[in-house]
């Protein structure tokens, strides 16, 4: 692979140093790689125009707290809030959700989903990836996530943008990209995350949140690019003059694409929130967890095909009224928000939008921690709660029932690579591709679980 070895050292959005940035895979940093344009182009292939935005709650929020109350149950397990009636008869969430009670109708709650480990890192790499691989005892990632497939299978719905996006950088379980990375797909199948020095953002941390950097240093050197181009065609002419194969030929338009990319306005603006309107910004909250779901919706509208939002630190052991209370309207806010925005601009049907975490917590409220006597709840995975609204999926309903304690399922059960199997089939891709690992073996995207028949 050729790389130039000049130029500044200041560093993008991922991390990366301007003089590797610009090198013949560039593009697959951000989830396409040559041979995916070059076999795009010659076989004429399209995408269908539909997204995912994932709102990761890391650290496992609970079910009783959130789309599975008990209002019946022993004070015990109830815990301290109560249940309110949602627009759709019958369906009853957490009154900590008024903002997802309005919008019910356009949601899907999970009753039943589970996976049976309290493990953090276990629960993490089976939501994201659909599979049981990674645990405490042994982190690294064994299987591509979610985002990293969507990125590999259908890359950015536009040119010009990135086909997956971590904001303000994909983690789970303070792993960066944790799970959500590429594992044996490459690195060029990792989320483009947009600002590492702002990351594992609170939901009342108060910074703000601008354009990511990069894009002003890129912008800013763009002739320092231009002529690192040039210097690049000049050295591939000496190479073309060895391959007769026409590979050199198709590399440079690859290298145009990238510097279209960096140098181009389409990422710049939709990554731009000073482009939006002050009231439309403020209903998703002024705070990260609003603010970069409302970069989220620009960055799908601009043709990003999937995006992973942030929103950590739910390992309450102790005090869930204050932990989970004070972080729950926050995310009520950005995704009621995100929900009725994305149903105004016609973009709710082509755009799906989940939130879920690693795991639940323990129905029964524990006696808090060491130094924090205050009722908490501890790991679950024996329920994990879970939504899903638009991407044209049959919403407004509930899936699977837990028993009256909030601590398993007791009809329909279903498991991570079910609704992870429910997203490839909004997005058309097909879970039953292979992909070789690292010694070269052919392995599904999902090898078990099917698309949830209620919802599709």
């Amino acid at each position: 692979m050729l790389q130039l070895q000049q130029g500044s050292l200041a560093t993008n959005c991922q991390g990366m140093t301007r003089r590797t940035a610009l090198k013949a895979g560039f593009l697959g940093v951000l989830g396409l790689s040559l041979p995916d344009i070059l076999k795009m182009r010659a076989e004429g292939s399209a995408t269908r125009d539909t997204s995912v935005i994932l709102i990761w709650l890391d650290g496992g929020p609970s079910q009783l707290e959130t789309y599975d109350p008990k209002p019946e149950a022993p004070a015990e397990y109830r815990g301290p809030f109560g249940a309110i009636n949602t627009n759709v008869p019958g369906i009853r969430i957490s009154e900590t959700l008024p903002r997802h009670a309005r919008h019910a109708d356009k949601m899907i709650f999970f009753r039943s989903l589970h996976h049976n480990t309290g493990d953090h890192f276990a629960g993490a790499h089976w939501m994201l990836t659909g599979r049981f691989g990674s645990t405490a005892a042994n982190l690294a990632q064994k299987y591509p996530s979610v985002g990293s497939y969507v990125a590999r299978v259908r890359g950015a719905n536009r040119p010009g943008l990135p086909a997956y996006v971590g904001l303000p950088s994909a983690q789970s379980v303070y792993l960066f990209p944790g799970y959500m990375g590429a594992a044996y797909l490459g690195p060029a199948y990792n989320p483009f995350d947009v600002n590492r020095e702002q990351r594992y953002l609170g939901a009342t941390y108060n910074v703000t949140i601008n354009r990511p950097p990069c894009l002003d240093n890129f912008s800013a050197h763009a002739g320092h690019m231009e002529n690192r181009l040039g210097l690049l065609r000049s050295l591939d002419t000496v190479r073309r003059d060895l391959d007769r194969s026409g590979t050199m030929d198709a590399m440079d338009r690859y290298q145009q694409q990238a510097a279209d990319m960096i140098l181009g306005s389409r990422a710049r603006q939709a990554f731009d929130l000073s482009r939006e309107l002050p009231r439309v910004a403020d209903r998703y909250g002024r705070g990260p967890w609003g603010r970069y779901t409302l970069m989220a919706r620009r960055l799908v509208e601009a043709g990003v095909t999937f995006v992973t939002v942030d929103m950590p630190h739910w390992d309450d052991h102790s005090n869930i009224r204050v932990g989970h209370g004070t972080k729950l309207p926050h995310v009520d806010q950005a995704v009621g928000a995100l929900v009725e925005d994305l149903h105004e601009r016609g973009m709710l049907n082509r755009v799906l939008v989940l939130v879920m975490g690693e795991f639940g917590r323990t129905p029964r409220l524990n006696t808090g921690q060491p130094g924090i006597p205050i009722p908490g709840r501890d790991h679950w995975g024996n329920l994990v709660p879970a939504m899903i609204a638009g991407g044209g999926l049959r919403t407004g309903q509930i899936v699977g029932r837990s028993n009256p304690r909030g601590e398993h399922p007791i009809s329909r059960a279903i498991m991570p690579a079910d609704l992870l199997a429910t997203v490839y089939h909004v997005l058309g891709i097909d879970s039953r591709q292979t992909f070789n690992d690292h010694t070269g073996r052919p392995i599904p995207i999902l090898d078990e679980g099917r698309a949830i028949a209620e919802v599709v």
